[in-house]
């Protein structure tokens, strides 16, 4: 096959061609040309422009082969482990405790999230609600039944949101955090693919990054754990935002490294982090200690994510804090309960 027959390049995830050397040449310089992944004869898998010598020296001006005809060979499917590649998106977080995620998209591009988390789009963007997960919608009816499913018993909404570039131009689409914490950008591709979260900490992620369900297999953890019997796995090669409540710390755990984690203070670990129980032991420890039956234990290799407010912890605040549940505005006085009475509280 003569190699100036058979090239392709990728469109949002997808394969465009066969076509010419000369026209995926053209194609290239109406597009964003050195870092378009292209594919063609002789090559294994698919790579950036820039790094195909052929390529990179047509599009600065080289002097190309004259066109030939042959016999097309398909190339292989753009993929991550069986996947379809995820989006290349670009983020920027703003603010400092109360922040949001600005996700910038080239035509074609999409990003999913979570129903209501969208802060505002431009008016290119073209919103859709979608039943399940969005990765898995050419897998059928039953398929998608499966896929809602699993974000049923996880507590989440059966359906998600998604926002994709639809014009000749880049778009930008916002996600703001639930509650006062940070957001964290997971880039899956350098995680080793798969990441297991607490089950309401998903932002938004890049289309191609499923969301699936983790189970705890001890039921142990499942039952004092904090996250209950099930937590989100996110997998793909792509970039997913998650939240954290309060100040997040990062620590990268060594074999056989032992961390004791209150059990609501865990944002996310790689599947390569053990995840146990251990009890507090002691009586007037586990009575007035104030940090329940258990401590979380993770064991590495691996990284983990901590967030220093738990949502729970900060609505368990609010709510002793609220009037009729003991709490009230003059909390800080000397006079407590008196001065609520005398105020006719």
């Amino acid at each position: 096959m003569s190699e100036n027959a058979g090239w392709y390049y990728a469109d949002a995830g997808n394969p465009v061609g066969p076509m010419m050397f000369d026209e995926l040449i053209a194609a290239l310089g109406r597009r964003n040309g050195m870092e378009t992944m292209v594919y063609g004869p002789g090559m294994a898998n698919w790579s950036a422009a820039k790094t195909v010598d052929r390529v990179a020296a047509r599009l600065r001006g080289a002097s190309a082969a004259a066109r030939a005809g042959g016999a097309v060979v398909p190339p292989p499917p753009i993929s991550y482990q069986g996947r379809p590649a995820a989006d290349v998106i670009d983020y920027k977080i703003f603010g400092e405790e109360m922040q949001y995620a600005e996700i910038t998209l080239d035509p074609g591009e999409m990003v999913v999230a979570e129903a209501g988390g969208m802060m505002y789009m431009t008016p290119g963007i073209k919103m859709e609600t979608v039943f399940g997960d969005p990765s898995q919608q050419q897998s059928g009816f039953l398929g998608k039944l499966a896929s809602a499913g699993k974000r049923l018993v996880t507590g989440e909404s059966l359906f998600m949101t998604t926002f994709t570039a639809d014009s000749r131009q880049r778009e930008s689409v916002a996600f703001a955090a639930p509650y006062p914490g940070k957001i964290v950008p997971m880039h899956l591709d350098a995680l080793g693919g798969e990441m297991i979260c607490q089950k309401d900490s998903f932002l938004c992620a890049a289309r191609g990054v499923q969301i699936g369900i983790a189970f705890q297999k001890k039921i142990g953890v499942g039952l004092f754990g904090g996250e209950g019997f099930i937590m989100q796995r996110l997998t793909g090669d792509g970039i997913a935002l998650v939240h954290a409540g309060g100040t997040l710390m990062e620590r990268t755990l060594k074999a056989g490294e032992t961390l004791k984690i209150d059990t609501g203070c865990i944002v996310a670990l790689q599947p390569s982090v053990h995840y146990d129980i251990q009890f507090v032991g002691g009586f007037k420890n586990t009575l007035f200690g104030g940090e329940g039956l258990v401590f979380a234990t993770l064991t590495g290799p691996g990284d983990i994510w901590l967030q220093s407010l738990p949502f729970s912890r900060l609505a368990g605040r609010i709510i002793a804090a609220a009037p009729g549940r003991g709490g009230g505005k003059e909390e800080g006085s000397i006079l407590g309960g008196l001065g609520r009475m005398l105020d006719g509280d």
